[in-house]
């Protein structure tokens, strides 16, 4: 024998009846999200400093990132992959600009008909040592260290100097008068090898 509906099921089922369903009618008209819903992280090309942050933090290796070393224009790629991200928070958490380089969005209809296409990218200037030619770091990270520690920066000539450049108050064409890593190379973004080749 069947059991027989609760008066609460009842009265449920007479005002979905009268008032209409619970449902939304997506998606026929759009899902408006709560303000705190978790949806999928995006990054800002203007607040990220391509530091990495995010990506040694991400619990499933959603965040990567592909350096393109170039003598006209090296660059770094941040990739993030909507189809591996579990929206846990965690690279917005340890972003350090702010929280802002990386942010969760109210984005949550993420179906796409091919994978290859689940993920988004941003690309960040590369600052190489002016002597070597080997990686530094971001631009923008040099920029932010320099930022963040204000006026100890002027320890750092690596540091000072991005900044200064940043302010378009440097020439970015210092060229040294000898072919040796003379005193001229003191005034140059250099990696920490080659700042102690030039200080020695």
């Amino acid at each position: 024998m069947l059991p027989l509906p609760k008066l609460r099921e009842i009265k449920e089922a007479i005002k979905a009846l009268l008032v209409g369903p619970y449902t939304s009618k997506f998606p026929k008209e759009g899902h408006q999200p709560h303000p705190n819903f978790r949806g999928q992280p995006k990054f800002n090309e203007q607040k990220c400093v391509g530091c990495l942050a995010c990506e040694e933090v991400c619990p499933v290796k959603a965040i990567a990132h592909e350096d393109k070393i170039d003598s006209k224009e090296s660059k770094r790629v941040m990739i993030h992959y909507t189809d591996t991200c579990i929206f846990c928070g965690q690279c917005e958490a340890a972003c350090i600009a702010d929280h802002l380089g990386i942010k969760l969005s109210n984005d949550w209809e993420l179906s796409f008909f091919e994978r290859k296409n689940a993920y988004e990218t941003i690309e960040k200037e590369i600052q190489l040592c002016e002597v070597c030619g080997k990686m530094l770091a971001c631009t923008d990270h040099l920029k932010w260290i320099a930022q963040k520690i204000g006026e100890l920066s002027y320890s750092n000539p690596s540091l000072y100097l991005s900044r200064l450049k940043a302010l378009g108050l440097i020439d970015d064409n210092l060229v040294a008068p000898l072919k040796d890593q003379g005193r001229s190379d003191r005034t140059k973004i250099l990696c920490a090898k080659c700042r102690r080749s030039t200080t020695l």
